[in-house]
């Protein structure tokens, strides 16, 4: 029985990715990826241009995106599946939100100036450039001070200025986890828990992560995110069914030389949880949309 591909976790160029939205629903119907879910950074942006380059290469698009919230004072980032793009409710948040990450690309800029790395001006007009119309983040500083020969390369450039508790590590008022699950509930969406195992949490802190994002309304967590060790995909496994959760999978790919994030590469889920695509809520997009580009 032939292995049908899913990727729930991808980013194109209206976030951190460095591909546009349509070359990315490209590359993954090279890879083989038969659903895919477009999940950028607090943002839909490239939801609509997604859509018809994947009516056109004749594979499934989930839209979604990724948003970013607060548990514990801690960052954690939930995915949405099957976010209406045309969501009022999701419109008005995460215009908020872009307000709020375009003070923060601010901020980020001048605290690298103050750290020596250049004027404020031409660190800032570098990363939003770089962001080419997409929200500005993090990622796109880090390439900024590559290309302006500050770093040697992206890992130095979080390792020395951007990582936690470095200068560039501005904070961002982002909605607490459980405001965030209810925004993307209300979108009529499916909530998922991303990447559990880069937070770098304890288990016992981990367990609690996944209980409070159950309670908050969680409905999946990413039992395998990249390409992953199969000691931690069990281990996730066991803590998405203690925890009540359906599983989901994804990538979490950004740019096409990190092999480790490519396209397609998580694979398949493991025996003995629900997957998220089975879930009633994805139902409109995984069956209509298959349906759809059938026809195509």
């Amino acid at each position: 029985m032939a292995v049908v591909l899913y990727d729930l976790h991808t980013h194109s160029t209206a976030s951190d990715g460095i591909l546009s939205p349509e070359s990315l629903v490209s590359s993954a119907a090279r890879a083989g990826v038969q659903f895919l879910a477009l999940t950028d950074h607090d943002t839909q942006q490239g939801i609509a241009a997604a859509r018809i380059r994947a009516q056109e290469e004749g594979i499934t698009l989930i839209p979604g995106l990724e948003l970013s919230c607060v548990w514990r004072g801690r960052g954690v980032h939930v995915v949405g599946l099957g976010i209406d793009p045309t969501s009022d409710v999701m419109r008005v948040r995460l215009a908020a939100m872009a307000t709020a990450r375009a003070e923060r690309a601010g901020l980020i800029a001048r605290a690298l100036a103050r750290a020596g790395l250049s004027d404020e001006n031409t660190i800032y007009q570098r990363a939003l450039a770089l962001a080419d119309g997409g929200s500005v983040g993090r990622p796109h500083f880090a390439r900024a001070l590559v290309e302006l020969g500050k770093v040697k390369s992206l890992n130095q450039a979080f390792k020395k200025y951007l990582g936690a508790g470095k200068p560039g590590d501005i904070k961002q008022a982002f909605p607490e986890l459980v405001d965030g699950v209810a925004w993307l509930n209300e979108a009529s969406g499916v909530a998922v828990l991303a990447h559990p195992l880069k937070y770098n949490l304890t288990r016992t802190k981990l367990r609690e992560l996944l209980a409070d994002f159950a309670d908050a309304g969680g409905q999946a967590v990413e039992v395998i995110s990249g390409v992953q060790a199969v000691a931690d995909t069990r281990d996730m496994l066991q803590l998405a069914q203690a925890a009540g959760l359906a599983g989901s999978l994804g990538s979490d790919f950004h740019v096409p030389e990190q092999g480790w994030q490519a396209l397609g590469c998580a694979g398949e889920l493991p025996a003995g949880i629900t997957p998220v695509w089975q879930l009633a809520e994805l139902a409109p997009w995984v069956q209509g949309a298959r349906a759809e580009n059938n026809q195509v």
